[in-house]
């Protein structure tokens, strides 16, 4: 039985995820058993699909956390917009003096 590094493993499943590349044609170009490179691609399709479940999951305290940076960013641009009124406002005023 044949055994690859990991580092080829990951080319293999790349060449076939990120490249769009055929699995067939991947597996007889790199010489690996059709199956062989199923199985690789299948397992990088569940490991994202689970760090994707993990991003989903957010607990309360990292909620209001979230919102108040979002809240004060609000705050913080409000107060930036208010001060550029102001200046257009006298700078309007300038020019019809």
């Amino acid at each position: 039985m044949r055994s690859y590094d990991h580092e080829f493993k990951q080319y293999a499943v790349k060449l076939v995820m990120d490249e769009n590349k055929p699995m067939a044609e991947v597996a007889r170009e790199l010489d690996v058993p059709y199956g062989t490179l199923n199985k690789w691609v299948l397992q990088r399709r569940k490991e994202e699909k689970l760090k994707a479940e993990e991003l989903e999951y957010v607990t309360p305290s990292e909620h209001r956390k979230r919102e108040k940076e979002l809240l004060d960013k609000i705050k913080d641009l409000e107060e930036e917009n208010a001060i550029i009124k102001k200046a257009a406002r006298i700078f309007a005023m300038k020019d019809q003096e």
